[in-house]
């Protein structure tokens, strides 16, 4: 099993160890030709709008498109949310929009407004989520479940073959998500 990981910018390298660690392999994904022979995607946290631009810039942008459109599992965290929204509340510009919700950029405030909380996730109890100028969603279609809320905010869904987090797995000692994500990657 080959996993990708999205290595344009952002917390690709904390994805890496997590998957390493659970025994998966796992790659950078930095050009067009690195999407090839993918059994599953991992889109970081970090800068969006940078993540956009940059899968625009290689023509990544609607190879990736299709790939998840064709069933390719895919394992999004706060910026990786915001590139898979159909929608983004406070944002004229659109990627991948392969996840039908409505996402709000930096919900959660600036820098100084990250912080860890507990909460349910799906049917894992007491799971770290690290929220850093994080997203939420605003907005769900009928077909998509919600995993996880916090502050009555939805911060966590799952859609077919995709999974999308307001915050980061990867900055937690916990792996149940990543688990979870290779699970459907067989």
């Amino acid at each position: 099993m080959m996993v990708g990981v999205l290595a344009l910018q952002g917390a690709f390298r904390e994805h890496i160890e997590a998957l390493n660690t659970l025994g998966a392999e796992a790659k950078e994904i930095r050009k067009l030709s690195d999407l090839a022979n993918l059994d599953g995607i991992i889109l970081p946290g970090g800068e969006s709008t940078v993540q956009g631009k940059l899968l625009r810039e290689l023509d990544m942008l609607n190879p990736l498109r299709d790939m998840i459109l064709s069933g390719l599992p895919v394992l999004a965290t706060c910026a990786g949310l915001i590139l898979l929204s159909k929608t983004i509340e406070n944002d004229k510009n659109r990627y991948l929009a392969t996840l039908p919700v409505t996402v709000k950029r930096n919900a959660y405030g600036r820098q100084l407004g990250s912080f860890i909380t507990n909460g349910k996730v799906g049917d894992f109890n007491n799971f770290e989520m690290v929220f850093i100028r994080a997203p939420y969603i605003t907005e769900v279609d009928n077909s998509v479940d919600v995993l996880s809320k916090y502050d009555d905010k939805i911060t966590g869904v799952r859609y077919k073959n995709q999974i999308a987090l307001s915050f980061h797995p990867e900055l937690s000692k916990d792996t149940r998500l990543h688990e979870l994500f290779l699970s459907i990657t067989k």
